[in-house]
């Protein structure tokens, strides 16, 4: 797995990018060393990370009296199509202990398929591009660190330009 800085890489055309968040670091000591294992379970479940973003950290949102969040940006080589992609974060997810109790509640692990390459798709259990990361600088912010040059798949922006316009989390820092 390869941590890269600021301006390092080009041409993201077939990225496959996870966005990965917790706030409930649940059985771990904390929310970093939950995803820290969940970038290993990635890799164990058949999604070679390539390129991973530092922990950013954040106030909940909506909600900014819920636990701090942690995020972060994975590019994982992934063989398989996106519907299979999104079973296997869901089923890593549930081995972190997610419950679903609500849009935006607190979670020990979300990993959202944010791109797979320059698919474009709206199905009832899968949306390409994911249809709000674009807005969040908590996903835009750790995406432009590793890949600034990618391109949305829809708007064509750059990761940069879109962390640079996020109008959700906009508290969101690296470390």
């Amino acid at each position: 797995m390869e941590f890269l800085e600021s301006g390092a890489g080009s041409g993201w055309d077939g990225a496959v990018v996870i966005a990965l968040g917790s706030n409930l670091a649940g059985d771990f000591s904390s929310s970093e060393a939950l995803l820290d294992a969940a970038l290993a379970h990635l890799d164990q479940a058949g999604l070679p990370v390539l390129h991973r973003s530092r922990w950013w950290r954040s106030a909940a949102w909506p909600d900014p009296s819920a636990p701090e969040y942690r995020n972060g940006v994975a590019i994982v080589e992934a063989p398989s199509e996106p519907s299979s992609v999104l079973r296997t974060l869901f089923s890593i997810e549930a081995e972190f202990n997610r419950q679903r109790r609500g849009r935006n509640a607190p979670r020990t692990l979300d990993l959202d398929l944010v791109a797979h390459g320059r698919l474009v798709t709206c199905a009832e259990d899968l949306i390409l591009p994911h249809p709000r990361a674009h807005t969040r600088l908590f996903v835009m912010g750790p995406l432009a660190e590793i890949a600034p040059d990618w391109r949305h798949p829809v708007s064509g922006e750059t990761a940069r330009e879109l962390a640079e316009g996020a109008s959700v989390g906009c508290d969101a820092r690296a470390g």
